[in-house]
C-alpha cells in the first residue's frame, strides 16, 4: 500500500471515527461528513492517474456535485434546528415530535 493510499483510508477512518464519537453538535457531525465525502473525493479523482485510464473521471465530478447539495441541505437543516429548538444540539432534536 502507497503513502498516499494509506492517508486517504486514514483521513476516511478519522472522519468517520470522529463523527462517530463527536455527536454533541449539529455542526461537528456535519463536518465529519464533510470530511468524509471530500477524502472519497481525493481518493477517486486521483484514480485515474494511477491508472493512466479516462473511464472515472465524471465519478469524482458526480461525488462533489453530491457534496455540495449535502452541505446545502445539512446548513439549511442547521438553521431551522437552531431557529425553532435554540441550539445546535443533537440530543434536543427529537424528530418524532416535530
Amino acid at each position: 500500500m502507497s503513502p498516499l493510499h494509506l492517508s486517504f483510508y486514514s483521513a476516511f477512518t478519522l472522519s468517520s471515527l470522529g463523527l462517530a464519537f463527536h455527536r454533541t453538535h449539529l455542526v461537528s457531525a456535519l463536518l465529519c461528513l464533510e470530511s468524509i465525502i471530500l477524502s472519497m473525493y481525493i481518493a477517486l479523482a486521483t484514480l485515474p492517474i494511477e491508472n493512466q485510464t479516462t473511464s472515472f473521471t465524471l465519478i469524482p465530478m458526480l461525488i462533489l456535485t453530491f457534496s455540495a447539495c449535502e452541505a446545502g441541505t445539512g446548513l439549511a437543516i442547521l438553521v431551522a434546528s437552531t431557529r425553532t429548538h435554540g441550539s445546535d444540539y443533537l440530543h434536543n432534536l427529537n424528530l418524532l415530535q416535530c
